[in-house]
């Protein structure tokens, strides 16, 4: 399924988004396969499958952890690709990962493993809009989407690159700094998700645990909700694991249903 489809499907029931983060292959590629099937049962609306790379800027001390594991445990974007291949899941699927990986593979390669194995977007954190022109051109010809992330200093003038490029959803970079769980939401997230003027979903992540923040966005305005760190804890603490994630997201997902219920 397309995201634009998925949005589109939740839109009719008034309903916001869950999109869930885990890294691919931690621990190991087949506890990756049950831990996405967890959290659709719980209800995530879209997965966003890290692929790991050994120096994620972006990403803070929880995520770093993950990407770690995967990488001792082998994963390499081979082995993510025929993981996601057999996922065989309906539920829109989401590559997040580091330019460095997408160069080296080839930009063509990496696109059509994308489509070919059922990934719907590709979210690479550290590739400015106004240096995305290729990537882009092979986005829109392998119907892949290219999704950015905007901040509260994002400039107007990058903005508008982000907001004529990106397609899928607008991710909405909800504090500065790394990923993250926070006990609160900002008040620059509430201020970002006015200032982001766009028909494109938004999609507020970096700092969200819990179903109460998770409402707090969707009241705010926003399309969907992202959530990596919380999720990501439950696997490092290796105790109930698929059950603790299925109900970490049906938590969420009540929140984000009650805040326009």
């Amino acid at each position: 399924m397309k995201i634009s489809d998925k949005f589109n499907e939740l839109k009719k029931k008034n309903e916001g988004a869950l999109v869930a983060y885990i890294c691919a292959g931690d621990p190991t590629p087949e506890e990756t396969k049950r831990y996405v099937t967890s959290l659709i049962r719980g209800g995530a609306d879209i997965i966003e499958l890290g692929m790991p790379f050994s120096d994620p800027v972006a990403d803070g001390p929880t995520i770093q952890a993950g990407i770690e594991r995967a990488l001792n445990g082998g994963m390499t974007p081979d082995i993510y690709f025929k993981t996601t291949s057999a996922l065989k899941v309906s539920t829109p699927l989401v590559v997040m990962t580091y330019y460095n990986l997408l160069f080296k593979r080839g930009l063509p390669r990496f696109v059509q493993d994308c489509k070919a194995s059922g990934i719907s977007g590709i979210i690479v954190p550290d590739l400015p809009a106004e240096e995305s022109e290729e990537l882009g051109a092979l986005c829109k010809k392998y119907d892949v989407d290219l999704i950015f992330l905007v901040a509260p200093t994002t400039t107007e003038t990058r903005m508008e690159h982000i907001l004529a490029q990106g397609t899928g959803f607008i991710y909405l970079v909800a504090r500065l700094g790394v990923t993250g769980a926070r006990a609160d939401v900002a008040g620059s997230t509430r201020e970002l998700i006015e200032r982001v003027k766009t028909t494109t979903p938004k999609a507020v992540g970096f700092g969200i645990s819990n179903g109460k923040q998770a409402a707090e966005i969707i009241r705010a305005g926003a399309d969907g909700v992202i959530v990596g760190s919380a999720f990501v804890d439950i696997i490092a603490s290796r105790k109930d694991v698929e059950q603790r994630l299925e109900a970490l997201a049906r938590e969420l997902k009540e929140g984000i249903r009650a805040a326009r219920g």
